[in-house]
């Protein structure tokens, strides 16, 4: 296959955000200028939960795990000099997902922005707050309210952003199973795909369902979590179709985003968090046909404090490396028709279609679960 006919690659993005916005807008910058080609936005736990950087209970909590947004003139600043028209940026905001992607939307306005050409995400995965998080504000029904109403607003204005990433990736880190994680996640997906119908025309519901993406965790069993991501892929095909009749195959396609697993990082030895990290990366790039669309990965030393520039540009690097030096991208799927491969994608699907079936032996896939 010649270069010009490679397949581009996934998005290169780093999870960051830190102190302040200013501070924030320079590492962006510069991870840009370094051949990063998407912005992953981490917020404060302040922000994510609702409170202004000078309210008593923000704390020693103000920047700490992510960039403090209090107001306009915070998301402005996170993002000057950063044309937002060409940008694909995610957010990795729940309870406060609404407001974030208003003060987004308010910043590329005053960017000039066409704000129909925005691109990128709000994971707004309220649900999964309830499940392994707890940074959730509002009770479910109105969470999941606010998780269709952002989606319905998307279809009419920003037609080419996703409106929420189903995330599995705290469930791993809360102890979830690989057949859990498949499960609780398209339970989720599908609870919203359920309270969507009805605010968007039905001859604009197959593409809405094309909107939804998913947001993964890539653990350290490298063969697992590859076969994880091809269970993922099949799955969604068919629950799509069977569910909801969508009949265009690029409305099915399972689209994800990953930050492979940064509570398996060590302090003890943390330069061999390097390997670990690499290996997590190939579970979720090696297999064509269940590639990652964007992945972001974590820094060598996370597990000891925030990451240096250098740090995140090591990372950077990885991806780079994996996408422009190798020839991965220039072969077709390497496992079909692989008899482990295959066996091993069918134990995960038959262990997440149990789970499932005992979600709706407890009252359907979340939906009356959560109302």
């Amino acid at each position: 296959m010649s270069a010009s006919n490679t397949p581009r690659p996934w998005l290169f993005r780093t999870y960051a955000g830190h102190s302040t916005a200013a501070a924030s807008n320079a590492l962006y910058r510069d991870n840009l200028a370094k051949g990063q080609t998407g912005l992953s936005v981490a917020f404060d736990l302040p922000t994510q939960t609702g409170y202004d950087s000078d309210h008593v209970l923000a704390k020693g909590e103000v920047g700490k795990v992510g960039v403090p947004v209090s107001h306009l003139g915070d998301m402005r600043a996170l993002f000057a000099d950063i044309p937002l028209e060409q940008m694909n940026t995610s957010m990795t905001i729940n309870a406060t997902a609404p407001w974030l992607l208003a003060l987004y939307i308010a910043a590329a306005e005053e960017q000039g922005a066409d704000v129909r050409k925005l691109q990128g995400t709000v994971q707004n995965d309220i649900i999964k707050e309830y499940l392994s998080r707890g940074t959730y504000i509002c009770p479910p029904k109105p969470s999941l309210r606010m998780i269709t109403d952002i989606a319905a607003y998307t279809r009419e204005h920003l037609p080419k952003w996703n409106p929420m990433n189903v995330c599995s990736y705290h469930l791993q880190e809360a102890g979830a199973t690989p057949e859990e994680e498949l499960a609780f996640a398209l339970a989720t997906a599908t609870a919203v795909l359920d309270d969507l119908k009805g605010k968007v025309p039905d001859e604009h519901f197959p593409a809405m369902v094309g909107r939804i993406s998913f947001f993964v965790n890539a653990g350290i069993r490298f063969v697992t979590e590859m076969c994880k991501m091809r269970a993922f892929v099949e799955l969604w095909d068919e629950i799509t179709r069977e569910r909801y009749g969508v009949e265009d195959p690029k409305f099915r396609r399972f689209r994800y985003g990953v930050q492979v697993n940064s509570l398996g990082l060590t302090e003890q030895q943390p330069e061999n968090n390097v390997y670990r990290i690499l290996i997590e990366m190939l579970a979720v790039t090696l297999s064509k046909n269940a590639r990652a669309r964007a992945v972001q990965l974590p820094a060598w030393n996370e597990a000891l404090g925030l990451p240096r520039p250098w740090d995140q540009q090591w990372s950077l690097r990885m991806q780079q490396i994996l996408a422009y030096e190798t020839d991965l991208l220039e072969y077709d799927d390497l496992f079909d028709g692989n008899p482990a491969i295959t066996r091993k994608v069918e134990e995960l699907k038959s262990g997440a279609r149990a789970e499932l079936a005992q979600i709706d032996g407890m009252g359907g896939r979340w939906r009356r679960l959560i109302i």
